[in-house]
Formats: C-alpha cells, structure tokens, sequence
C-alpha cells in the first residue's frame, strides 16, 4: 500500500497512484480539510455478502484503522419490498468473521426516515423538490436520451403549499402505489439522465422489517444514501465504480440543503472474479432457482459460501490487499483467490491421511492379527506441531490412482513388480492383481520389506515413489464433496454468444465421493481444516455427525491456473 505524500494534486491526479484513495485522504489531511476520517460499510439487507463486498470492508474498515478514525456499519434500508432480517444477521456475521469491529457504531438508514422527511420538506419548500404525479412509465418516457434532452413535468411548477399538502398525504397513506412521487426539481436538460428531476420518494404500502407499518413512503436510495453519510459525519464515502455516475447527485442533493463539508464520494473498481458472476441479483436467481444448495453453497463467491468451503478470515484479507485498490474494473483470476487460501493453510494446518478413490491393498507376507503405529508428522512446515501415530495392518486403502497395470515410462507409482514407500510406513513390492468377473481390478497384493520400517532402509535404498495408505480396519468413511468452478467459462455474463448466464453452470461443478481417512478425522468438528496428503486443504463440513462425516474439498495442492495478478 503506497502511503507517499501528496502536495496539491487534485483528485484527478490522484487516480494514477497505486492506491489514489489513500493520497486523497493524505491531501485532506495535510491541507485541513479533515481533521479525522470517518468511514463506513453501507450495504443494503437484500441478499448475502459476497466477495466484492469483502473488498469493501477490508478497505473501509481498513482505512479507518490506517488513520486512527471509525468505521460505521450502516444498513441502507430504504426497500422494504426486498429486504430482510436475515440478511441483516447474516452480513453482522460475515463482517465479524472478516475480522472486523464497528464497535458501537451500527446503523440504519430506517433510523433517520423522518429526519430524511424533514429533509425533503426543506427542500420543497425552497423550490428543489415537488410531488410529480406522472406514472412510473411516463417519467422513462420523459426523461430523454444521452443525446436529447427530457421533457418537463406538467406537474413541475405546482406551488410550495400544493406540494407540500401532496407530499404530507403521501406520508399519510392518502395515495395509491405510484399515484405520486416527489422528485427533484433540476434540469431535464442536464447532460447526464440521472440528474433530469430524478426521483426522491416512491409510495409502497408495505411493512418494513424494522419499522412495520409506520411509513408507506421511502426514500430513494441516492437520497437517503448521502444524507445518511452527513447525518452520520462521514469524511469519505467510498464507493464501486458504478457509483461514479451518481457522484453529481450526490453531490448535488448536499448542496440543497446546505450541508457544509460533506462527505466525499471516492470510487473504485469493484471486484470481478472469473467463472463466477458478482451480481447480488444473479447471485439471488441461483438460490431462487435451487441451482445451488442455498446463500452459503460453496460454489458461490458469498462470503458464507467462502467459509463453509474452508477459506479462511485471513485468505481473503489477504487477497483483498493483493488485489489492491484501483479506478478501473478489471477480472481477477479466481486462481489468485486459491493461491491466497493454499499460502495461508499450508503454514498450519495439520496434515493426514484420505483415499479418495480407494483400492484395496494385502500385504501378503505381513501378520494378520498384528496392528503397529508409525509416527508421522503433522506439520512439516511446522516441526512444533509434532507427530502423531497412525496405525498400520495387513489391508489397506490407497488410491486407485496410485496403481496402474501396465504404466506409462518413468512411473514412479505402484505397478507390477515396482516397489514405492508407504509414507512413514515401508517399502512395498507389488506381486498380484485380483481383478472380479468384468475384468476390473478390485484387490492388489503386495509384500513389504522388514527392514524398511518407518518408510527408511539404513542403505537408504532408493524407490521411486511415495504414495499415502490407511489402514482398512482403522479407517473412518467420509463423504467428500470435490467442487470446482461454477461456471464453465471465464465471465458467463459477456460473451460472444447470446445465452442466459445460467447456461453455462457446470454440470461437474460438484461431485460427491466416499472416501476412507484416518481414525483421527472422526474427532475434527465443523470448520477444523486440514491437508489430505498429496490431495489438497480439505474442511469438515457443517452437516457433519459422529455418524456421516462430511468433509469439503477447499482447494488443491497444485495451482490450478497461473495466477495473473
């Protein structure tokens, strides 16, 4: 993060930098602008976090602790047709899971609705706002194109008395759904579409989640979102890019009643992640549709879908800072999020042994009744962790992977008279293959050599490979959920063909296994994670029991794809 001084540059400037927000805030700062730095993370309650909210909560909680300020958690919740308390529960979950505190600062846009009325009634009365009785429709229809200019309301130059009566009638109940509107009297001429009298307020005769049936009026959420940031005393209000057309209104809705060093809208580049989409509303249509198994699937890029599969707080903190702050949108590869998770788990999560795809391994020449236990280490990036023993008998579980009939040149693997090291274990020599009625293999046979306990010959004779094991008798049974991308190609919403995003879902996004792994797994609760040796990070899934244990797959070993970024 460039935290270097800036002398003078303007906001234009500014955006060339590696972090143009911090040299912003640096400027405000030296100059007197500001005295302290108030941020906030003002999400509406329609819908579950995603990862690109999680950027933005890094950075403005963030921020604010760079410089010793606050940062608010503030519900906008101005659409009482879409949102929920659950939505606001879970987003207080998700935001303390990240890591973060907003202490006694949390807040809704609900709380200010007649301090917002008071606001639109200042405005009506100097002129900046009237009740517009056009259709929802009609005011489309009027408002003109990028290149011509809208036409007026007939209704634009009632008297301040008729409109505040109308707009009192409105709070009042006295109107149906879409009978009036209160709108802000600026240019219909105006270069950008947004500001041709946008809409203020909007009748909707419906109980709000918080308030109930107290108002059947609301606030647009460009109304109340600035007014909420001055009632509050944001210093800067930073925004996703999409916002930047909306800075003039913003702006401009300040002025109107007379605020005096507002907020300061600042926007960045929102986060796009490939083979995936970002959109809360698209998002909403999968869990809608039952194409996922609800907000917190693992497929999704929702910070609960995140956590369920086994990322960490501290991955994603981490790939948000690796991703930086930028004014352009660009895609992130999805292979950078992995690589942020793979770094973190790999410094301290224990490893054990799982066959995924199992295949039934004798030791012929070892005793039947005997059971021994071999130390294996749990950590080998960590020695303090120790070791752990693991217990060893005549039939064991390896991958089916593992062993090939007839092997390709340079295998290092089991095949026919190939010997490999059974990890912290022996050496084994591959003798028969028992294959049932079809002709698949359903057992191979092996013997082990004595003196190569602990997977080690005092010549250190050399073998081609080392290969995970567990043994029959001991092993607890799993189910494992594998899960790859959701999507089949990189942005499933722009591409050259003409399909619904939806179509492009991929059908092998999740695969469900049995598996066997070692006694030790049975004891792991929901949310422990781990390495399954030379398979990847797996966690225990949520629905796991003593009786049907269920493990998630986070990530592979290998990287998936170079990361870009």
């Amino acid at each position: 993060m460039d935290e270097k001084k800036i002398d003078e540059k303007s906001e234009e400037e500014a955006k060339n930098s590696s972090n143009f927000i911090i040299d912003i805030i640096d400027g405000d700062l030296e100059s007197g602008k500001r005295e302290s730095i108030v941020t906030r993370f003002p999400p509406e309650p329609n819908g579950y976090l995603h990862i690109g909210h999680a950027k933005s909560i890094c950075l403005n909680f963030g921020v604010a602790k760079q410089y010793g300020g606050r940062c608010h958690l503030r519900f906008d919740d101005t659409n009482p047709e879409k949102e929920d308390t659950e939505y606001t529960n879970s987003i207080q979950e998700d935001v303390k899971w990240l890591g973060f505190d907003w202490g006694d600062n949390l807040y809704y846009a609900s709380d200010y609705f007649e301090k917002l009325y008071q606001f639109a009634v200042q405005m009506i009365k100097e002129g900046t706002a009237f009740v517009c009785s056009l259709s929802g429709d009609e005011v489309k229809k009027n408002r003109g194109t990028a290149t011509g200019a809208g036409v007026e309301s007939p209704y634009r130059n009632r008297s301040v008395e008729e409109n505040l009566e109308l707009f009192s009638k409105m709070r009042n109940g006295e109107f149906k759904d879409g009978e009036q509107m209160l709108r802000a009297k600026i240019d219909m001429a105006h270069p950008s579409v947004l500001l041709r009298d946008p809409v203020l307020y909007r009748i909707k005769h419906m109980d709000h989640h918080r308030k109930g049936s107290e108002w059947c009026i609301y606030p647009m959420y460009d109304f109340a979102h600035g007014f909420s940031d001055a009632i509050e005393g944001i210093t800067h209000s930073l925004c996703t890019l999409e916002f930047e057309a909306h800075r003039p209104l913003y702006n401009w809705l300040l002025d109107a009643i007379h605020i005096e060093k507002g907020p300061q809208q600042i926007e960045f580049a929102r986060l796009n992640l490939s083979y995936t989409v970002m959109s809360k509303r698209k998002l909403m249509q999968l869990v809608d549709e039952n194409l996922v198994n609800g907000w917190d699937d693992p497929r999704l890029p929702t910070i609960s879908g995140l956590r369920r599969r086994g990322y960490t707080p501290e991955s994603i903190r981490d790939f948000a800072d690796r991703i930086g702050v930028a004014k352009r949108d660009s895609m992130v590869d999805i292979a950078l999020l992995e690589h942020c998770i793979r770094e973190d788990l790999n410094r301290w999560v224990p490893r054990r042994m799982g066959v995924l795809n199992p295949l039934k391994m004798v030791v012929t020449n070892y005793n039947d009744s005997e059971v021994e236990y071999f130390d294996a280490m749990n950590n080998p990036e960590k020695e303090s962790d120790g070791t752990r023993k693991v217990p060893f008998s005549k039939e064991l579980w390896i991958e089916r992977d593992d062993f090939r009939e007839v092997a390709p040149r340079k295998w290092r693997r089991l095949a026919p008279g190939k010997e490999v090291r059974l990890r912290s274990a022996y050496y084994v020599t591959l003798t028969d293959i028992i294959k049932d009625e079809t002709g698949e293999v359903v057992e191979i046979h092996c013997t082990y050599d004595p003196e190569s306990k602990g997977g080690w010959t005092e010549d250190e004779r050399k073998v081609r490979g080392t290969i995970h094991w567990v043994s029959v008798a001991h092993a607890a049974e799993v189910e494992v959920r594998l899960y790859e991308p959701l999507f089949t190609v990189e942005n499933p919403l722009n591409t050259e063909e003409d399909k619904d995003f939806k179509e492009y879902i991929n059908p092998e996004s999740l695969s469900v296994v049995q598996g066997f792994v070692e006694p030790l797994i049975a004891e792991f609760k929901p949310e422990q994670r781990f390495q399954f040796e030379r398979l990847g990070y797996f966690v225990v899934d949520k629905e796991s029991t003593p009786e049907k244990i269920v493990i998630n797959r986070v990530v592979s070993l290998k990287e998936r794809f170079k990361p870009k970024n």
